[in-house]
C-alpha cells in the first residue's frame, strides 16, 4: 500500500523543537526513568528501542503528560516549558497535548463510532472547529493513508492493519507538531505491518516532527534521523542509525542486538 497523496516537503506549521532534560520518574520505590535528556529538531525523526522494561514507553507517556515525571524539564518551541519539580497545571498540560498527538499500541478507537467520527471527535470536541473545515481534513487524511472507502465503516469491520491507519489518521487530524507512536505494529498481524510502516515512512518524508518507540529495526535504521537505546529506565547509546546499527559503542547496546538481529536456524 503506498498512501496517497505524499505531498512530499509538507509540514504542519509551525513543527516543534523539543528538548527533554533530566526526566525522572517513579512507580512505587522502583525508578522507571533515570535522568532522561534528548532533543527532537523541527522535522526529525527519533526512534527509541531497547528490551521490555526499558522505560520506553514511558518516555512516551511523559512527553505527553499521560505520565508526569517526578522531575525534570520538557520545552517544545516557545509554547511548551515545564519544570516538573514544580505541581504541573491542567493549563500546561492542555498546551503540551495541543502540541502533540499519540498513536497507541492497541489502537483506542472508540467502537460506537464510524471512521469518520473517529476522525472528527478531538477536531470537534477539543478544538471546536467549523464541522464543514474538520470535515474536510479529515477526508483528506482518509486518502492519506489509504482509506477513503472505509469512510462510513466502524472499527469492528477492520483489520488490525486498517484500524491502526485510522488511528494515525486520528492523531493527524488534531494537527500537532509532534507526533508520538507506541510501538504501533506490534499488535499486528506480520501482513499487515507493512501497510502501518508505509504510512509512518511518508510521514517522516513529508517532514513531521516524531518520536517513535518500535521493535522493527529495519524501519528505524530507514527512518530515524537519531535512535536512542534505554535499558533500565537510561539512555544507554545514542546516534545515527548507521553507527549504532553496524558499531555501536557499548557493550549492552552490542548484547540486544545480537539478539534481535541474529539470524534463524
Amino acid at each position: 500500500m503506498s498512501p496517497t497523496p505524499e505531498h512530499r516537503g509538507e509540514r504542519p506549521q509551525p513543527a516543534p523543537r523539543l528538548a527533554a532534560r533530566g526526566l525522572r520518574k517513579s512507580f512505587g520505590s522502583h525508578e522507571v526513568l533515570h535522568d532522561i535528556s534528548f532533543e527532537v529538531g523541527v522535522g526529525r525523526v527519533v526512534v527509541l528501542i531497547g528490551p521490555s522494561g526499558s522505560g520506553k514507553t514511558t518516555v512516551l507517556r511523559c512527553l505527553n503528560a499521560l505520565e508526569i515525571p517526578d522531575a525534570g524539564e520538557l520545552t517544545i518551541d516557545d509554547d511548551v516549558d515545564i519544570d516538573f519539580s514544580r505541581p504541573v497545571t491542567k493549563a500546561q498540560v492542555a498546551t503540551l497535548r495541543r502540541k502533540s498527538a499519540m498513536v497507541f499500541q492497541h489502537y483506542n478507537l472508540f467502537p460506537h463510532k464510524t471512521v469518520i467520527e473517529n476522525l472528527l471527535e478531538g477536531p470537534l470536541q477539543v478544538q471546536r472547529r467549523p464541522l464543514a473545515e474538520a470535515t474536510a481534513d479529515a477526508e483528506e487524511l482518509l486518502a492519506k493513508v489509504g482509506l477513503s472507502e472505509k469512510r462510513d465503516t466502524y472499527p469492528f469491520q477492520l483489520s488490525g492493519g486498517q484500524q491502526q491507519r485510522v488511528g494515525i489518521a486520528r492523531a493527524l487530524a488534531l494537527k500537532p507538531g509532534l507526533i508520538l507512536f507506541d510501538e504501533p505494529t506490534s499488535a499486528l498481524d506480520p501482513e499487515l505491518v507493512g501497510d502501518v510502516l508505509g504510512v509512518m515512512q511518508a510521514l517522516a518524508r513529508e517532514g513531521w516532527t516524531m518520536v517513535v518507540v518500535t521493535h522493527e529495526l529495519a524501519f528505524a535504521r530507514q527512518v530515524a534521523d537519531e535512535v536512542l537505546f534505554l535499558d533500565a529506565g537510561e539512555i544507554v547509546e545514542r546516534g545515527a542509525p548507521e553507527q549504532l546499527f553496524t558499531a555501536p559503542r557499548e557493550e549492552r547496546t552490542r548484547q540486544f542486538l545480537s539478539r534481535i538481529l541474529r539470524p534463524l536456524d
